[in-house]
């Protein structure tokens, strides 16, 4: 396995544990304990498949770097901190992570997961078959192998998520689904957050994409009415 996996945690102990549990698994590990430190990881040519951050960092905080990735990239991010609290793993999660860990964890689980995402991030960044998987409702068209999203003919730039969900409803217009199926979805079965993060998604793309007709199923969910071309 020749994954690159970013580490960000301030703690020795907890470093070298998660460090050498990765490095059993087959993973390359770059290890820091700034959040400054990894900035200029992130910076280089070879960037990471997948960073392990955690928030409680001096200088730059944890969900400040987190902010800062996405603004750049998609790339996984796996949350390790000592928060515990319901509204800080919601608040990692919306500013962008993928995963939350409340320490102490186990490391062994921290793999599985880190296997999972990294699994992820590799086949949404390898073409799959010879041709390319397109899928429209009336202006929007999904150019489902390279991950690019369009309409009328411009392409708009959208997260891997936002992309998913408008995959998930414009293979299905006219169909409503319910927050949670759009989180399984979306974020996978292991995703324990709240369903805010359906609707944050939903407000981004009513802002990106104006004219679709994304329609609010009151105490349900979502639907993307069908388009007339």
């Amino acid at each position: 396995m020749d994954a690159f996996i970013g580490l960000v945690e301030d703690d020795d102990n907890i470093r070298d544990i998660v460090k050498s549990y990765l490095e059993k698994d087959g993973y390359q590990v770059r290890d820091v304990a700034t959040a400054e430190e990894a900035w200029d990881i992130f910076n280089e040519a070879v960037k990471p498949d997948l960073w392990v951050l955690d928030i409680m960092l001096p200088g730059m905080d944890g969900y400040e770097f987190c902010k800062k990735i996405r603004d750049h990239s998609e790339v996984p991010i796996i949350i390790i901190s000592a928060k515990d609290e319901e509204v800080d793993k919601i608040l990692g999660l919306e500013l962008g992570g993928d995963d939350y860990l409340t320490k102490p964890f186990s490391p062994r689980e921290l793999v599985a997961r880190v296997k999972r995402h990294v699994k992820r991030w590799k086949q949404m960044k390898t073409e799959e078959g010879n041709g390319e998987e397109i899928v429209t409702s009336g202006a929007l068209e999904l150019n489902v192998t390279e991950r690019l999203a369009f309409y009328e003919g411009e392409e708009v730039e959208t997260t891997q998520k936002e992309f998913e969900m408008l995959w998930v409803l414009a293979e299905h217009e006219n169909k409503a689904f319910s927050r949670e199926v759009l989180l399984q979805s979306v974020w996978g079965n292991d995703y324990f957050g709240s369903d805010r993060a359906v609707d944050d998604l939903m407000k981004r793309l009513r802002k990106k994409f104006p004219n679709l007709d994304l329609e609010t199923v009151w105490g349900y969910g979502y639907r993307l009415r069908a388009q007339d071309e």
